[in-house]
């Protein structure tokens, strides 16, 4: 199964001098059955980017939180066996949970099939919106159309080789 780690880029510094992602538990996301009812598609494609979509809301909230953190959203991409993740039943209908789910192990950094990272150029907007994200999950319009434009930015493809430069 395909998981996306949302993580900023201290923690994929951290990931990287530790060899894996952890400690566990972690957070990630996946294409879980809410999000293929929330998404409403079949095609595999759709659902997977859909689910780094909300690995990088997810990564934009820990920047929320780490406010020395560079103003970059970063995602990792790994394959984990479909028995190391878990899903909460209980989980609201909250849209930002859809796709969320544990990972119960630390994982190895030489699972990871990617990095996905914002460009330079998204940092103005991505820390428009991690300083709004408070304001937007309160209900706020003009908060959340900020934190929306950090989503009109795409997230770059990195090999896993490339997390030296990076960080």
């Amino acid at each position: 199964m395909r998981v996306y780690v949302p993580l900023t880029l201290h923690g994929l510094a951290e990931a990287h001098k530790a060899g894996q992602l952890g400690p566990a538990p972690l957070d990630a996301y996946a294409v879980t059955p809410a999000l293929r009812e929330w998404y409403v598609s079949d095609d595999t494609e759709e659902l997977e980017y859909a689910a780094l979509g909300q690995a990088a809301l997810g990564s934009l909230r820990k920047l929320a939180a780490e406010p020395q953190a560079p103003r970059r959203r970063v995602v990792v991409a790994v394959d984990v066996p479909d028995g190391a993740v878990t899903v909460d039943p209980d989980r609201g209908p909250d849209w930002s949970a859809f796709g969320e789910v544990r990972l119960e192990a630390s994982v190895p950094l030489k699972k990871a099939a990617a990095v996905h990272v914002d460009a330079g150029d998204a940092e103005e907007d991505v820390a428009a919106a991690a300083a709004a994200l408070g304001a937007a999950d309160q209900g706020d319009d003009d908060a959340q159309f900020t934190v929306d434009g950090a989503e009109d930015h795409e997230l770059m493809w990195f090999g896993v080789q490339e997390i030296p430069n990076l960080i």
